[in-house]
């Protein structure tokens, strides 16, 4: 393992988790955690419950709707599942989704790992996957750095990005209940709410879509060729053409509502991060969200 590991991840101790002290409440029930697997009673059914904790056979047996009470278990196993496909190689070295995705990565593994919980990581791309099994302390988080660092072979691209396959291998991996992060631009060509979908009944399933601003509101930079990460297709735009952006425009808000929607209803706690945001903040605002979402 080299030096790299250790920089990055005290880079990141000092400039976010630092700050993060005292922003992130909870002492061993994470901020992001969901409930336990022991079931440790039943209660009526409420209108905020979620209803895969409905007890059929008790709702039945009493003809009035059920849900089991789970206990909060001592420690957590998270999952990173991190899409390291060519579309998030854009946006540069600095400012690019993959470093977000790194910095974001990291910094997660080390929040869970502080509390004494285990995190493990998928590392997903078309050509290449790689699996890092969970453990605990310091030791995993520069293992997992390590690992997301290290460059991926040569001329990997040339489809897009296939998320169902990563979301099923998700789900083959991580066998126990666990929480489970989603980070990805969601920049896909197959339908991958399916199993989405199945992997949130399972487990508790957070997603952080990672977006670079041009890919929400291109600039006016003239006759330009622009280039498919994954495909290598090209296309020469005029992207001061009116008409162009219009178009453009539309295309771009379809997708994003075809993805939130798509969440949606697949019943999972989604997020975005842009990447000129705030890391801290966007991980105190990722925080509070999921626990309005839990009330």
């Amino acid at each position: 393992m080299t030096a790299l590991p250790d920089r990055l991840l005290r880079r990141l101790e000092w400039r976010v988790i630092r700050r993060l002290d005292g922003r992130l409440q909870g002492a061993h029930r994470s901020v992001f955690r969901g409930s336990g697997i022991d079931v440790d009673g039943l209660r009526a059914y409420a209108p905020h419950d979620d209803v895969r904790h409905i007890d059929w056979n008790v709702t039945a047996r009493l003809d009035e709707p059920h849900v089991k009470v789970y206990a909060e278990d001592r420690d957590l196993t998270a999952w990173l599942v991190l899409d390291q496909s060519a579309s998030m190689r854009f946006g540069g070295t600095a400012h690019g989704k993959d470093s977000v995705l790194t910095d974001l990565a990291i910094c997660l593994a080390r929040l869970f790992t502080r509390g004494g919980n285990r995190v493990g990581a998928i590392l997903f791309d078309n050509g290449r996957q790689r699996v890092v099994p969970p453990r605990g302390g310091r030791d995993q988080v520069l293992r997992l750095a390590d690992e997301i660092t290290r460059p991926g072979p040569a001329g990997s691209g040339g489809t897009v990005t296939d998320l169902d396959a990563m979301l099923r291998l998700a789900a083959a991996t991580a066998r126990r209940r666990a929480l489970i992060f989603v980070i990805s631009d969601f920049i896909a060509d197959r339908d991958w709410e399916p199993a989405l979908t199945r992997l949130g009944m399972r487990h508790e399933v957070v997603t952080v879509r990672v977006v670079h601003p041009a890919e929400l509101d291109l600039p006016d930079l003239g006759l330009v060729l622009v280039e498919d990460a994954e495909t290598g297709e090209q296309v020469l735009a005029d992207t001061g053409d009116p008409l162009f952006r219009e178009r453009l425009r539309a295309e771009i808000d379809a997708r994003e509502r075809a993805v939130t929607e798509a969440m949606r209803r697949a019943g999972v706690a989604a997020h975005v991060v842009r990447t000129d945001d705030d890391l801290t903040a966007a991980l105190v605002e990722m925080a509070r969200r999921s626990k309005r979402g839990r009330r």
